[in-house]
């Protein structure tokens, strides 16, 4: 592990859980991983388990003022469909899972340290850092469900996601897809780059 172990939880394909996330929630079941493609005109994002086998990818329609995006698993299958609120003082996504069911993810904008994100619909919480690169996401009874590490340095926006709950995977990836999208959105408004994430894409 590298130098940052103890305080960065990113970790690439095949190496050793955060020992962080080993201290303070075990062994997590397993671990999958992502890759954003840079340079598209299509916001793609890829997430593979620790074989590098593509397990769901996710993609945005250009252009789209509410960046609607879709994420589908190997086979094709629907998995869950994203929009951005589009005028609001708040972060808002809205999500629709396969199966109809439907949540939403709100954000303070301008909580730049410290970020504490709700999950409506779910009662879960994404709690975390944006400068440190660094989010856990808990359920309603404050149990760790996964943990999620960003890769510094990387011209491939990579993410690693330790899964603590399998049973809620697909629901653990669109939130992360989702706060790919919000982290993208804040670095364009940062730039002055427009407020779409798709559009810088």
């Amino acid at each position: 592990m590298g130098v940052f172990s103890k305080f960065h939880r990113y970790h690439g394909a095949g190496e050793q859980a955060n020992v962080n996330n080993v201290t303070n929630f075990g062994e997590p079941a397993y671990s999958l991983y992502t890759s954003t493609k840079v340079f598209t005109l299509h916001h793609r994002i890829t997430i593979m388990d620790k074989d590098e086998n593509t397990v769901y990818t996710s993609s945005t329609k250009f252009p789209s003022l509410h960046d609607k995006t879709d994420i589908v698993d190997a086979q094709g299958n629907q998995v869950a469909h994203i929009e951005r609120k589009f005028f609001t003082l708040h972060e808002r996504h809205f999500i629709t899972m396969a199966d109809g069911f439907k949540f939403e993810i709100s954000n303070e904008f301008f909580h730049l340290i410290k970020d504490v994100t709700n999950i409506e619909g779910l009662g879960w919480q994404l709690r975390g850092n944006i400068m440190a690169l660094n989010f856990e996401l808990y359920d309603q009874n404050d149990c760790i469900i996964a943990v999620i590490g960003q890769k510094m340095l990387s011209l491939h926006d990579k993410y690693c996601i330790d899964i603590y709950r399998p049973e809620q995977e697909k629901t653990v990836i669109a939130i992360l897809v989702t706060l790919q999208h919000m982290i993208k959105d804040r670095a364009n408004a940062a730039s002055g780059g427009g407020s779409s994430s798709s559009s810088s894409s």
